[in-house]
Parts: C-alpha cells; structure tokens; sequence
C-alpha cells in the first residue's frame, strides 16, 4: 500500500506520544482522527486545540476527534497509532478487531518487549507493525504536552517486513515535519526496541521504588551501582535472544543516564500516583527472557516484585476509599451514585483551594453531575480556565461560582464567595439548623457557627501555625507511612483524652 498526503490516520491515546505524534501528523497533510477516552481531554482539543511546547513548539487543530474506537469506522484509517499505556493495550485490541476495515494496520507506539506481538496475535503479522519513540514529555495541562527531550530518530518497521514502501514514505513525511523517523527491517527494530527498554528498565522502578528522580538515583554511587547491574543483566539476556551490543554498550548507557534530567521516570509516576504500571513488560520481561535462558536477574526480579508489592498495596487501599484521591494533573473521576442529567441548565462551582482545586457541575435540580480535582499549580491558573472551556463545551452553564483562597484570581464568573458562606450553605443544605463546622484545610482550620436560621453566627480561624491543618495532617500520615484515610479512625481509638480526666 502507497502512501500519499491523502492517507487517512488515526491515532488512540493521547497522552505525551500520542500528541506529539498527532500534531507532526497534521502537519505532514495527512488526515487525522484522534482518540482517548478522557471526554475532558477530548473537550479542552476541541475548543483549544493541541499545543506542544518546550523542545517542541507546535497549535494544531482537528476536525475528527473521537472519545471511543468505535467511532473510527466513520472515518476509516489505514492506519492506527496506538500509543497507550502497554497494560491498556489488550483491551484496545479488542475493540480495534471490530473495525470494519480489514487491511487497516496497526502500529504500536509504545513502551516494552514483545508488545506488537499482542497486536499481531490478534489482527495478524501483515497488518502490524511497531514503532520506537525516542523523545519524551509531560502534560502541564490536558490538552498540552511540554516535550522534554528528542533525541533522533524515531524507528518503525513492520512485523514481517511486508508494508516497506508504506513505512519508507510515512517516515519521510515525518521527517519533513521535524519528527525525523527511520524505516527499518523488523531486526533492526528489535535492537532498537531492546536498547530503549534495557535503558527504561535501568532506572524506572529504582526511581519508583526509591522516591528519587533520575537525576538523583545517578548522582549517588550506591544507586549507580545498582544501575550497571541491572544493564548487565539485561545485556546477557538480550545476547540469548541474539540481539548483540558492542563490548562498549554498559558504559555508553550509564554516560547517558548520568546526563538525565531532574524528573522522574514515567514507570515512577505511576507508582506514586497509585497507578497500574508497566513493570511486566519492561524489567518484567527481562526476567521472563532470563528464565526461558536460566540467566540469573536476581536484580531485576527484585525491582520487578518491589513495584508489583506496592503497586498491590496501593490497588488495596484504593479499593477501600469511599471516593479516588486526586493525582497528577488531571483526575476525571465521577462516582457511581451520580445520576445522568436531562437538565437543560447547569451551574459550576469552582473552588481554588491552597493545595487543591475543585469542580462540582450541578443541574438545576441541585443534583451533581460532575466532580473533579486537579492539584493547585501555583499561580498558575491556566489548567483552571481549560477546565471551565471544557466544561462549558459539554454543559450549559448558565452560572459559574468561585470560592477558596485563589476565588479573586479567577475572571469570567458569576458570583463570588468566601469559603465561609460556600461551607455553611453547603453543609446547611444537608444538615439545617444550629451547627459548628469544622473545615480543615490544606493551609489553615475554619470554625464555623451557625444559628437555627443557617446563617453565620461567628467563625474562627487558626492564625497562629499551621500545625492541625490538612498539610500537616497529610505530612505526618506520609511520614508515618499511614493512610490519611485511616487518621479518623486512629483519632477515634485515642485514650488520650481519658489519660487526661485521670489527671485532673
């Protein structure tokens, strides 16, 4: 199959890979579907666009955006990017097996060993074929990637090297666009494949397991230490698996990686987010290699059963929260009591808290319909207003309320309100009459007191330290290593207060 600038593409995921691709897409004049399944995400690059930014400097607009793979049968690609989380992609492949298209082919853009073999193995050699990305990045808002690195080029190839002239030309009209991408032989892939997972294997679950960014884990002796021996490991399996590295190859990579950055790997991210990793496909898989070879990866296996034990530790006590916490930058979570709304009109609440920012969207029969959090990023708002587009893209809003520390920074809204007024009328909804509210929050503690009539009494607000607030409840539970959701029911079984009595 020819490629020319009439080919269609449609690209799932739109996460850092995801979007750089998508954009250098676009701009090579190709026609362009994208997909994920965050409607905020979808949302925010409809009305704002897609903007890349740091290594990268790129706005790009798109006329077929979809929240579900289904949706690409309309649009019919001859080629799909899937660039998902590996542990995401089976169940993409489900749903990519349903298309109607029958001679699409399917390229995984995509982390891990052996990861387009979970492609082939459902829609066949002939249509699959894997990609090697060599630059990456993060999300600062939804709808933007700021690119941290690229280090070209890119690798692509098919599984049984049957779509060449297909890859030859697509990797052309990448370069052309600065995205400089080499078409190769599937044995050259598989190099280049084990090359960046021995590199990702080598410090991701160190960094998640220890906390350390990968700047630091390369600056102490003791952990670069670890680091050689986990490449070493990895080069011995690779070599049983014919895939061969100079003599030099060990050294090369630790050069490399004590140039990385002060930031944490993505592996990392997910684990401290609370998040499912891809531990099984990166040191993961060079433990199955090395047992199908009986080459020790005593390293490896370590790393490997450390994240998989917090990873489980985490899941557990995700499973027992009432409601998720909020991680990352954008956290989309809408409980499974709140209802679907036929309402014609929906009122927004904003609050800009010191440690995090909160969205509630209600219908005119004050029923909730939406919740989100996203952490305070400083002064800088600009996730905020993304949000509230995104927002008013999906609902009629016919008035927004601000309230929290950062109310007076937000511009554009209906009414604004004290965390004062905004607790009382809330709490008083559920509970009316005389009350004392107690509200701990990230930076201090409000007391609130309210007559028969629900109106504000008096209120006070500690002044003096920050000690008792939500951050330090937080920093003690943190350190103690206690889940902030178990504090209450500590507080509960003190006998401190009885020690007390006994005194007086």
């Amino acid at each position: 199959m020819s490629v020319s600038n009439q080919i269609k593409v449609g690209v799932v995921g739109l996460g850092p890979v995801g979007m750089v691709l998508s954009a250098h897409l676009q701009e090579a004049g190709l026609e362009v579907a994208i997909c994920d399944l965050d409607k905020t995400k979808v949302g925010l690059i409809k009305s704002g666009g897609m903007t890349l930014e740091g290594e990268m400097d790129k706005k790009v607009f798109f006329k077929n955006i979809y929240n579900s793979i289904s949706d690409f049968d309309a649009f019919s690609p001859d080629l799909i990017f899937v660039s998902l989380k590996t542990i995401h992609l089976p169940s993409a492949m489900k749903e990519i097996e349903k298309l109607n298209n029958k001679s699409m082919g399917v390229i995984c853009a995509m982390n891990g060993l052996g990861v387009e073999k979970m492609v082939s193995d459902v829609i066949g050699d002939s249509r699959s074929l894997r990609m090697v990305i060599n630059y990456a990045g993060n999300q600062t808002t939804a709808n933007t990637t700021k690119v941290t690195f690229f280090n070209p080029p890119n690798y692509i190839a098919s599984i049984d090297d049957s779509r060449k002239s297909q890859i030859d030309e697509l990797s052309v009209l990448l370069g052309k666009v600065g995205l400089e991408t080499k078409a190769v032989s599937y044995q050259e892939l598989l190099k280049q494949t084990w090359e960046k997972t021995i590199l990702n294997s080598s410090l991701s679950a160190l960094c998640g397991v220890g906390r350390m960014t990968m700047k630091e884990a390369m600056g102490n002796a003791n952990t670069v230490a670890l680091v050689e021996q986990i490449l070493k490991e990895a080069v011995k399996v690779a070599a049983a698996e014919k895939v061969i590295f100079p003599d030099d190859f060990i050294q090369k990579c630790l050069g490399y990686l004590s140039k990385t950055g002060n930031h944490f790997p993505s592996l990392a991210v997910d684990l401290m987010n609370n998040r499912p990793t891809e531990i099984d496909y990166l040191n993961g898989k060079i433990v199955e290699y090395g047992l199908k070879h009986n080459i020790p990866t005593l390293v490896n296996l370590t790393f490997t059963n450390m994240v998989k034990a917090i990873s489980d530790t985490n899941s557990a006590n995700k499973a027992s929260q009432v409601r998720p916490s909020s991680t990352d930058v954008l956290v989309n979570e809408i409980s499974p009591e709140i209802e679907i709304s036929n309402s014609k009109n929906y009122f927004l609440g904003v609050d800009l808290g010191s440690a995090y920012t909160k969205f509630t969207v209600i219908d005119d029969q004050k029923k909730i319909v939406f919740l989100m959090s996203l952490k305070t990023l400083n002064r800088d708002k600009i996730p905020v207003t993304h949000v509230i587009d995104a927002l008013k893209s999906k609902y009629t809003i016919a008035g927004i309320c601000a309230t929290g520390y950062g109310r007076k920074h937000l511009t554009d809204v209906d009414v604004i309100k004290t965390e004062l007024n905004c607790a009382a009328l809330g709490v008083s909804f559920y509970f009316p009459g005389a009350k004392n509210i107690i509200d701990i929050g990230g930076e201090d503690i409000k007391i609130i007191k309210c007559n028969a009539e629900n109106n504000i009494e008096n209120f006070f607000l500690n002044d003096k330290c920050a000690s008792g607030t939500g951050s330090f409840i937080t920093e003690v539970a943190e350190r103690a290593e206690i889940p902030i959701k178990d504090m209450t029911d500590l507080a509960i079984k003190s006998t401190y207060a009885l020690f007390l009595q006994k005194q007086k």
